[in-house]
């Protein structure tokens, strides 16, 4: 039997005092007592309600086998996390709502670890919701990128029906698994500066009921044979043997579905953001969000119709989402191979390719050209970059120059080529590459758009001297799409443009001089909002990297999604 290590009433087995000094006829004084009492809790026991036998929680890091807590509560909202029932010393008495439950100052939360004087408990109350809730849960989250991991360990609390969130504690590292293929034993080994950032995070009574959970995204997907099965299935080994949080179950380390990546990232902002928990007002308007990561984007919003714009056809597209008590009907769309880094290996391949149609002789390495002109690098900048032939599966390295001809003008015909905006569209509207989305222009007219991950990286430095937001809590960008054209112009003619535009910011004029590639990436977003989204282009959209000092992505919404579904586990003390 496990015994919990927050109450310092089981700091002792039993209660009782130690060893009878009285004499005989004073022991069969007792004897009598004692038998008594066994008749009338005997009779108890028989006649008198009892709830079925719980099992003691929480036990500490030394564990080999673990438990599922399925404890029923009738006043419990069913989205609760069903987790390890407290001992009876420990039970708080309900209601949740009394003055009692109130911490003493109600004003002054911590908002991160740094100023978390007890991480064991929380200051937005003094009670759980419920008598068979912890008063703090910490989850762990792992997000796999293709181009680095990251872990986020979340706080929340029980003092209402569903967990809410207090904050993360954030770390990452580079590379991604996705590069250790055919190393599954190195790749695990790669999250333990992460995981052990977890253990001095969350406090040692709490770590056997705390899950974690991996979710690697467009990279691992892109890993021929078993080399993706591989790398994950020595992750969770490692977890499983290395360290004391709770693998969850039953997705604990997975490649994660393009369609759940951008609707966890959508709950995320929608949560941070107010216009989906349960006392947001009906009529709040939430946010389309674009999720742009290395390998793949998503899109998700929440369409609406009148009887001249039609309704949202079926279809995997289609995303019906319980939360916060009322129902949202998404649409969503992950576009694989539409990341940021795999489109730049698209536009790369697409020169290549029509400098080879120019020049039928470059297939040969001993006449192939030193240099081919991109107008997707800025002027005046080279970069070496791998090609990679699809058909025969081999890799060349090339100079890319922007030379003179870098211009987002040239840059965006070749992007509008891999957009592949013309291709067949079996369901209409499409958006591009042949996939259905309804019209933004008719189903999300005036909603508000926040974009996240690489347009926020690429965009913000650029911007962050010349927009801000209105609101501490808004995320710190606002622009319209048109003003991302304008600046990718800049960033593609070269070094007198930067110097004209940011000559005063050392630190961006480096950062545009390291990467020769910002103009393609800049053009590529553009092209994604406008001819992809169709985007007009004073239409208004919001940069976003944390609301908070909380991550934006899909993170803390999966994270969510576990500890609200009511199938925690702990384990148990050997």
């Amino acid at each position: 039997m496990a015994i919990s290590p927050r109450s310092s009433n089981y700091e002792r087995l039993e209660g009782g005092m130690g060893p009878s000094r009285m004499g005989n006829k004073k022991r069969f004084a007792w004897k009598k007592i004692a038998i008594a009492a066994v008749v009338l809790v005997g009779l108890v026991w028989v006649f008198g309600p009892r709830e079925p036998a719980k099992v003691l929680s929480w036990p500490s890091d030394d564990t080999v086998d673990e438990i599922v807590y399925t404890t029923p509560h009738p006043n419990v909202d069913p989205i609760d996390p069903v987790v390890p029932p407290i001992p009876e010393a420990d039970k708080p008495t309900p209601p949740n709502n009394s003055e009692s439950n109130k911490p003493s100052s109600p004003n002054t939360h911590p908002t991160s670890f740094e100023e978390d004087t007890d991480p064991t408990k929380t200051t937005h109350c003094t009670t759980p919701y419920a008598s068979h809730l912890p008063l703090v849960q910490y989850a762990l989250m792992i997000d796999a990128g293709s181009t680095g991991s990251r872990i986020h360990v979340y706080k929340f609390n029980n003092c209402g029906s569903s967990p809410s969130y207090e904050y993360e504690v954030f770390k990452q590292r580079q590379p991604g698994l996705s590069k250790f293929a055919g190393q599954p034993n190195d790749a695990a080994e790669s999250l333990d500066v992460l995981l052990d950032e977890a253990v001095r995070v969350v406090p040692s009574s709490l770590r056997a009921c705390t899950p974690v959970a991996v979710k690697a995204t467009a990279g691992l997907r892109l890993l021929p044979g078993s080399q993706s099965k591989d790398i994950l299935d020595a992750v969770a080994r490692r977890i499983q043997e290395k360290y004391p949080f709770q693998l969850h179950e039953p997705d604990g380390v997975v490649i994660m579905d393009g369609k759940d990546e951008g609707v966890y990232a959508w709950i995320t902002a929608n949560y941070l953001l107010n216009t989906i928990r349960a006392d947001t007002p009906a009529d709040t308007p939430t946010y389309a969000v674009l999720d742009l990561g290395g390998a793949s984007t998503q899109i998700v919003f929440e369409p609406t119709f009148s009887e001249e714009s039609g309704t949202l056809e079926e279809g995997e597209h289609k995303y019906e989402l319980e939360f916060g008590g009322r129902t949202h009907i998404l649409y969503q769309h992950s576009y694989l191979g539409y990341g940021l880094m795999r489109a730049r290996a698209h536009v790369h391949q697409l020169v290549e390719f029509m400098a080879s149609i120019r020049n039928p002789g470059q297939g040969a390495v001993d006449t192939m050209p030193a240099t081919i002109g991109n107008p997707c690098l800025a002027r005046g900048t080279k970069r070496n970059v791998d090609i990679e032939d699809e058909r025969t599966k081999t890799t060349k390295t090339v100079v890319m120059d922007g030379e003179q001809i870098g211009s987002f003008e040239a840059c965006n015909r070749v992007i509008e080529l891999v957009m592949a905006k013309d291709s067949i569209c079996e369901l209409k509207p499409c958006s591009f590459n042949g996939v259905y989305q309804p019209s933004l222009l008719d189903s999300f007219t005036s909603g508000k758009v926040l974009l996240l991950s690489y347009f926020f990286d690429r965009l913000d430095p650029l911007l962050s001297t010349e927009f801000s937001s209105s609101s501490p809590t808004d995320p710190i960008d606002k622009i319209n799409v048109s003003a991302i054209a304008s600046i990718a112009k800049d960033v593609c003619l070269g070094y007198d443009a930067w110097t004209a535009r940011w000559g005063t910011n050392q630190e961006v004029m480096e950062e545009l001089q390291d990467r020769p590639e910002w103009c393609l990436d800049l053009t590529f977003m553009h092209s994604l909002l406008r001819l992809g989204y169709e985007f007009g282009d004073e239409r208004d959209v919001v940069l976003g990297k944390k609301i908070q000092d909380t991550e934006l992505g899909w993170c803390l919404g999966a994270t969510i999604a576990i500890v609200g579904s009511g199938n925690l586990k702990c384990r148990l003390i050997a």
